[in-house]
């Protein structure tokens, strides 16, 4: 396909993988993000799908937000995963979060992006209780320094799994190496709960990407912003990067010693983030050869040690090793236009569109040959019609320049 069809064939895309019915007295609605390789529900992927969604159908994007909600238990939790139609099958629930095969959903969670993809995407989330609920959940069992910052207790829970930035803190446990089903043993002992993970002594991580989604979110809400206390927590001034902070490490690694990854750049997507941050993230690393000359956006520097696009590692795919993914440039497409880059998000945009055109909507693409990977008919690589019609795209009253 060419170019100019890519907003018909995404529309296309998300009325394929459209999903309806009612399961277990629920009623629910949303798109799966690959039908052959993501037959459920992934929490932010569906907020993306909404995003997109918006613009095409708006009552079916509201109802993928709602079916989020649908599923949520009473106190607000819900999960990264969520078994509509029929539970996990019995190979995935060796190394997926769930406690028993018969869960609606995984006792995990993804970046917490609702309430921000609610503002985007339907209108104000402060009248909906479920929201509210859900934002109450998260601080009370992920907020364990009572900073306004969340903890996570596995590489998955960030949205970017095999991320090498994460071997330093689980080592051979690490999503994609062949022990990580038994983190996922580990974890279920102690109930996914990360204050008992934590006392136990095992890893836990205030990771970069999950709190810039959080913010967002708490923001859409109306309430405080946390994006001062992740500045304070996880900002690098002498090296001009964002790091997680890290506990029980299995080989504790200062910041600047670990791998290049995207997730440095994600505080771009920020409205409050302090133009002279933002500046620098944009100058210093976006646009630097290590990652601009890459197809937007690689997940790991180019010239990394850790930076790997082969198709398959330890038996698993390279999620984050190196491919590019297309919402981690749609996030930070928004801070470049914000700080007045719009030349540069306009080249990224068409950079990214010739290869999604090229290659089809794939999970993940080669970060050099753009070579599409993974699962096809991928949900959120549809965010290619973001970068492209970015012209009053609303960030929490603020609106892109273009």
């Amino acid at each position: 396909m060419d170019v100019a069809s890519l907003p018909g064939a995404a529309q296309a895309l998300l009325e394929r993988n459209w999903r309806e019915g009612v399961y277990r007295g629920r009623a629910y609605g949303f798109s799966v993000p690959s039908p052959r390789s993501y037959p459920w529900q992934w929490y932010w992927d569906s907020c993306f799908h909404a995003i997109v969604r918006r613009r095409i159908d708006p009552s079916r994007s509201r109802r993928e937000l709602e079916t989020l909600l649908a599923a949520a238990d009473p106190d607000g939790f819900i999960g990264h995963t969520i078994f509509w139609e029929r539970p996990v099958d019995l190979e995935r629930a060796v190394r997926y979060n769930v406690a028993r095969r018969q869960d609606l959903m995984t006792r995990t969670i993804q970046p917490p992006l609702l309430a921000w993809a609610w503002r985007v995407a339907v209108g104000d989330p402060a009248s909906e209780s479920g929201i509210q609920a859900h934002h109450d959940w998260l601080r009370a069992n992920r907020d364990l320094d009572g900073d306004g910052l969340l903890w996570l207790v596995q590489p998955d829970e960030s949205g970017m799994d095999a991320s090498p930035k994460f071997d330093h803190v689980w080592g051979t446990l690490a999503q994609g190496r062949p022990l990580f089903p038994l983190l996922v043993h580990r974890n279920r002992r102690l109930g996914f709960d990360a204050r008992r993970v934590a006392a136990a002594g095992r890893p836990v991580v205030c990771e970069v990407l999950t709190n810039v989604a959080w913010s967002l979110s708490e923001q859409a809400l109306g309430r405080p912003s946390p994006t001062p206390a992740l500045i304070a927590r996880l900002y690098d001034e002498r090296a001009g990067r964002f790091f997680d902070d890290v506990r029980n490490a299995v080989s504790p690694t200062p910041g600047p010693a670990r791998p290049a990854t995207w997730d440095a750049l994600a505080p771009l997507a920020l409205p409050d983030l302090p133009e002279a941050i933002g500046r620098r993230l944009d100058e210093e690393v976006l646009l630097a050869p290590r990652f601009w000359r890459g197809v937007p956006l690689p997940a790991v520097a180019l010239d990394d040690p850790a930076h790997s696009s082969r198709e398959r590692w330890w038996g698993r795919h390279r999620h984050w090793r190196g491919p590019s993914w297309v919402n981690s440039a749609w996030l930070v497409s928004l801070g470049l236009r914000r700080l007045g880059y719009a030349e540069q998000a306009d080249d990224m945009s068409t950079r990214l569109a010739d290869v999604v055109a090229r290659e089809g909507f794939r999970e993940y693409y080669e970060a050099r040959t753009g070579t599409g990977m993974a699962a096809r008919d991928f949900g959120w690589s549809t965010l290619i019609c973001e970068l492209l019609d970015p012209a009053g795209y609303p960030i929490l009253g603020q609106t892109v320049a273009q």
